[in-house]
């Protein structure tokens, strides 16, 4: 069984409780020379690394409280940048995934929350007016998930107060097509699949989502994979600028959907568990036998997506309100609805995919690669190559958990 194979994967504070009590049974064991050159060694190496952090922090906190007040959009393209190059110089120092994704989310927000404030500026000093109601920016996807890396695009939706009728659509419009050139001029690239609030889709009043959202779950839309898509999409929505109350209520809203509608469930479920692995003869890996791919697979489809997705549907199942994919692991755990020992191997998997993920990206903004996808797993070490295999078979485990436990035929 793949969970035979899981790496112990304990807390960060558990870690460093562990590593100093071993330290502190380590030492009376050594004589006295032995000691002053062991204690030489960890004084060097430990003030060498506390000098390097407190420099990354000092810079990362002059950009963030430079973009918090920044005006010109050319400047706040610089401060993303700069913010994009310390994240990337500091992951291979570290390779922490979860500290990656905090940082890349809090000052992605940021970022988003200040040109949110200067759409609003810009559209009042052209004469159009400050938004005639309140309203929220909503992020969904990897943002929505606080889950950010180097690489990003936009993944937003707007929500509106009530009441407005179609002078507040129209603002919201204008509003929104702005809002999305700006953001791309800042460094959020255009999401290939149009969830932006430009598209009417992912723009309207609290009244206007709730009846788009009961016509999705009723399946009064003729495009049935449209609406399983966006409801996907949906399930990781995030408060990100604006309003935050009426944020709540939406995401609230969504929330409830799922859970009253049990076939859009079981249809997100089904979706889930019939995603394809990077899994072949004998469960040994899966890659490409032709193509400008040969001997590569593509990690996010084929290992790190199913591997999301899934214990998205158990999360949403369980009405658990978190978004991020370890945090949803760990509650999961909690009330019983996964072993210990199945969180522990897909929180690893996890940490083993994402980081190889973003050690793509970085080929890819280094100019190394080109396609930040696709993974050519003999270019790595055995025991590496083991661990994303092992990976794999703990995500297939849970669909097969998942497929049993909705009936799924």
């Amino acid at each position: 069984m793949p969970s035979q194979n899981v790496m112990t994967e304990e807390s960060p504070e558990a870690v460093v409780n562990t590593a100093m009590e071993q330290v502190l049974r380590f030492l009376p064991l050594l004589e006295r020379e032995e000691s002053l050159r062991f204690l030489r060694f960890l004084s060097e190496n430990v003030n060498g690394e506390i000098d390097r952090i407190n420099t990354f922090s000092t810079r990362e906190i002059e950009l963030r409280q430079r973009a918090s007040v920044e005006t010109d959009f050319a400047v706040l393209t610089e401060i993303h940048d700069a913010l994009n190059e310390l994240e990337l110089e500091r992951f291979l120092k570290t390779l922490s995934v979860p500290a990656l994704h905090r940082n890349c989310t809090d000052y992605r927000d940021l970022l988003a929350g200040r040109v949110l404030e200067l759409v609003s500026q810009e559209m009042e000093r052209s004469g159009k007016g400050a938004p005639p109601l309140s309203f929220a920016l909503i992020s969904m996807g990897s943002d929505g998930r606080e889950e950010q890396t180097l690489i990003t695009d936009q993944d937003y939706l707007i929500v509106y107060e009530d009441g407005g009728g179609e002078a507040a659509d129209n603002y919201f419009r204008e509003f929104s097509e702005l809002l999305v050139e700006k953001l791309a001029e800042v460094g959020f690239k255009k999401c290939t699949g149009d969830i932006m609030p430009t598209n009417q889709t992912w723009r309207g009043s609290l009244a206007q989502w709730k009846r788009r959202l009961l016509a999705i779950v009723r399946y009064e839309f003729a495009d049935y994979a449209k609406n399983l898509m966006d409801l996907i999409v949906l399930s990781d929505a995030r408060y990100v600028a604006g309003e935050r109350e009426l944020a709540d209520q939406l995401v609230s809203t969504i929330r409830a959907f799922q859970q009253d509608y049990f076939q859009v469930l079981w249809g997100m479920a089904k979706a889930a568990t019939e995603m394809k692995l990077a899994l072949g003869f004998l469960k040994r890996l899966w890659t490409e036998g032709s193509g400008d791919h040969k001997g590569e697979f593509n990690l996010k489809l084929l290992a790190w997506a199913p591997l999301v997705m899934n214990v998205r549907i158990l999360a949403i199942n369980q009405a658990i309100p978190a978004t991020n994919t370890l945090q949803r692991i760990e509650f999961l755990e909690k009330e019983k609805s996964l072993s210990h020992t199945m969180a522990i191997g897909l929180k690893d998997a996890y940490h083993i995919l994402t980081r190889h993920r973003i050690l793509l990206q970085i080929k890819v903004i280094k100019g190394i690669e080109k396609d930040s996808y696709h993974l050519n797993p003999y270019q790595l070490p055995t025991e590496e190559r083991e661990r994303i295999r092992h990976a794999l078979l703990r995500i297939e485990e849970l669909q097969k958990t998942i497929h049993v436990n909705f009936s799924i035929m």
